[in-house]
């Protein structure tokens, strides 16, 4: 009876394996039909994208020269490539934008073209989610919770385009153009919170998740590896930086001191000022990159499921450090250090500090030796930071700009304009500057606008976070932690105006889509985990599962 059984299960693993092998002849067959048929389409898509370069790039090299023909060629050419694979575009969104600065000077010789070069990978790639959501039936607006609080804040906007920015067109001033203004103002202010669906749907699995973080620590490795070589050639004097100037020049970060990547800088040792740029366009920017990735790289050292990117990860946070250190940027050398503690803290992470150890030595060495080879830098930067509190304590310049911006809406309480106290937008008109986000808020929208973009954010905070916490699976749920608290900050954040400047503008709305994602994937794992299954059913079922969950997503 017993040899009986036996047998019987052997005939049927027997089958059970013929089932395997039939299928998976079946499914190579299948995916190297896909595969050819995916081919075939690149090349195509390609073909049609050098015509359309060639076609476009001829008649412009007549008319406005080569450098312009290129560009336009090379721009109709994206547009068309990221329209037809917008996941591959949204991938190479977030990889051109740390390096946008740096292309922008180095390549386009400062055009202002290709400082929205990026927006040639993400708005094809969004409509092209939008037209995909529609055919699958699938939320184009992510969260639907935020719906509301988001519609309140564009048709406040929309009043102030309408009745402020259009009152000022029927009589505007001697070159500006307040409705087109007024249009980039709120491209600026709303125009990447669609990036919170895009997110969404670009991470379909823990793959992709593990994926997104890796990627944004070799950014991070790469970008302060090139900010650490920009600061040596000024130091050993290959790049002169600003030395030598006279006056307040010796304080104002300028093209001409542009050194090896990015942009504008101010490098004046005598005087004891330093402002680099890394590889963005100008010093701020560069100080919130390093602000940002102390959140990211956090992320990939203590949640990453392999060691060796752990590992990564914990050597990009030493250089970040090291980049917050030398870059002159107080914000930087500030907030670096204190979003890692914070972040030790709200994601648990204190059991792992001993992962710090080596890091910590490693870290110690770094600032050693660059204390002997540069003895002042350190203190130059405690001075730095003493002499600026002293001069503005920062609760102090909060109120000014807080009692400016009120003088300046007395009688307006739509505010002044859509774009009027947005950097970018002086193309189209004169701006104001005001040095901090909720007051250019108030200029620009009274306080009406401000009140809702506030609620907005602060409701995407706790959408994120009611998220990241329903969240089970241990490593995840540090990934949600993390992200979280980079969200909750900037949330808050009453100093600079980062969510109006790359890279705090994207990554913002990009790691809220990231959090939101989380408890499906956490359903995914969930699903995964062993069942009463034998090890080639239950892989080809992961396989099947992960095939559908690609399948079903729109991009």
């Amino acid at each position: 009876m017993l040899l009986k059984t036996k047998r019987k299960s052997k005939k049927s693993k027997h089958k059970h394996s013929e089932k395997i092998t039939a299928l998976s002849k079946k499914e190579v067959a299948a995916q190297k039909r896909k595969i050819s048929e995916k081919r075939n389409e690149l090349v195509q898509a390609i073909a049609i994208s050098c015509l359309v370069t060639v076609a476009l790039s001829i008649p412009l090299l007549f008319v406005a020269g080569p450098k312009i023909a290129i560009a336009g060629g090379a721009a109709a050419a994206i547009l068309l490539l990221s329209y037809k694979y917008p996941r591959q575009a949204l991938w190479t969104f977030l990889i051109y934008l740390p390096f946008s600065g740096t292309i922008t000077y180095a390549i386009g010789g400062g055009n202002a073209a290709f400082q929205l070069a990026k927006d040639a990978f993400y708005i094809p790639a969004l409509i092209a989610l939008i037209q995909s959501c529609k055919k699958k039936q699938l939320p184009l607006f992510i969260p639907k919770q935020m719906l509301s609080t988001f519609s309140i804040l564009l048709m406040m906007a929309m009043l102030t385009l309408i009745f402020v920015n259009g009152d000022m067109q029927l009589n505007p001033m001697k070159g500006e153009k307040p409705i087109l203004q007024g249009i980039l103002g709120l491209k600026v202010l709303i125009g990447y919170i669609p990036l919170i669906g895009c997110t969404y749907y670009l991470l379909r699995t823990k793959k992709d998740l593990v994926f997104f973080s890796r990627m944004h620590i070799v950014l991070a490795i790469v970008c302060c590896l090139l900010g650490l070589i920009q600061y040596l050639l000024l130091q050993s004097g290959k790049c002169a930086g600003t030395r030598g100037m006279i006056g307040n020049d010796l304080y104002k970060a300028t093209l001409q001191a542009r050194c090896f990547v990015g942009g504008s800088l101010v490098f004046s040792p005598e005087v004891k000022f330093i402002r680099l740029p890394g590889t963005f366009v100008a010093p701020w920017q560069w100080a919130w990159f390093l602000i940002s990735n102390a959140f990211l790289t956090f992320a990939s050292a203590f949640c990453d499921p392999s060691f060796w990117w752990r590992v990564i990860g914990l050597f990009g946070m030493a250089l970040v450090f090291a980049n917050a250190v030398i870059s002159g940027q107080r914000a930087a050398l500030v907030l670096v250090p204190v979003a890692t503690a914070i972040l030790l803290v709200l994601t648990g992470q204190l059991v792992n500090l001993k992962r710090f150890i080596p890091i910590g030595a490693g870290l110690a060495i770094l600032l050693f030796v660059g204390a002997a080879i540069n003895p002042g830098i350190i203190e130059q930067q405690r001075e730095s930071f003493v002499n600026r509190w002293n001069a503005a304590p920062p609760q102090q310049f909060l109120f000014n700009q807080f009692e400016q911006s009120h003088n300046f809406i007395i009688d307006r309480p739509l505010g002044r304009g859509v774009g009027r106290a947005t950097n970018s937008t002086r193309i189209f008109g004169a701006t104001q500057l005001i040095e901090t986000f909720q007051p250019k808020l108030i200029y620009e929208l009274g306080y009406p606008g401000m009140i809702a973009f506030q609620i907005m954010v602060l409701h995407l905070a706790f959408l994120t976070f009611r998220a990241y916490r329903s969240v089970k699976d241990k490593s995840l749920r540090s990934y949600g932690a993390s992200f979280w608290v980079f969200v909750g900050f900037i949330t808050i954040n009453p100093q600079y105006y980062p969510l109006d400047v790359d890279p705090v503008s994207v990554y913002y709305w990009v790691l809220a889509g990231a959090i939101l994602k989380l408890p499906k994937i956490d359903k995914q794992v969930q699903d995964e985990k062993p069942q009463e299954l034998e090890s080639n059913d239950l892989q080809v079922h992961q396989q099947l599962k992960e095939k559908k969950i690609i399948a079903s997503a729109p991009i």
